[in-house]
């Protein structure tokens, strides 16, 4: 049986390293509390579920509420308020198929679309700007670390 890596072995060391990501999670999470926050007192600003579901939408066109939930994560009844926000922000619409009048499908607004645009690329921006140190192999590493943080968040 192979000997584990020296920094993945158990000790005192990638103990004080484990606590040091979960204390950086927990500040992403108020990060992620703070803009929320923002997003309901300030016209034009977007949550980060916002930003899923108006992503969610360019990348696959009109949703029902059901689909729409499951691509941002949330529960459908989250989803149906989240929509009521993106539709007095002018940023969807809710469509009635002529094919089924019971069921409603959610799509982007032109101004819904370019809301979009802009705020994608202002996160590309900054995360370019902002992580100019990483490399790719960085950069892969805490993709994995943070999805496996929500897969951890999911199991608590």
């Amino acid at each position: 049986m192979p000997e584990p890596h020296p920094s993945t072995a158990p000790g005192p060391g990638r103990d004080q390293a484990l606590d040091r990501l979960a204390r950086a999670a927990y500040s992403l999470s108020a990060a992620d509390s703070r803009l929320r926050g923002r997003a309901t007192r300030t016209p034009g600003t977007l949550s980060l579920t916002h930003a899923r579901a108006l992503r969610a939408l360019a990348e696959t066109g009109p949703l029902s509420i059901g689909q729409l939930a499951a691509a941002t994560e949330t529960t459908g009844a989250a989803t149906t308020q989240l929509v009521n926000g993106l539709a007095a922000a002018g940023y969807v619409t809710r469509e009635r198929p002529a094919d089924d009048k019971r069921s409603v499908l959610v799509a982007l607004t032109d101004t819904g679309r370019r809301h979009h645009r802009e705020r994608q690329a202002a996160l590309a921006e900054a995360l370019d700007t902002t992580l100019t140190q990483y490399d790719t192999t960085a950069l892969d590493a805490a993709t994995d670390v943070l999805r496996q943080l929500a897969a951890i968040y999911d199991r608590l």
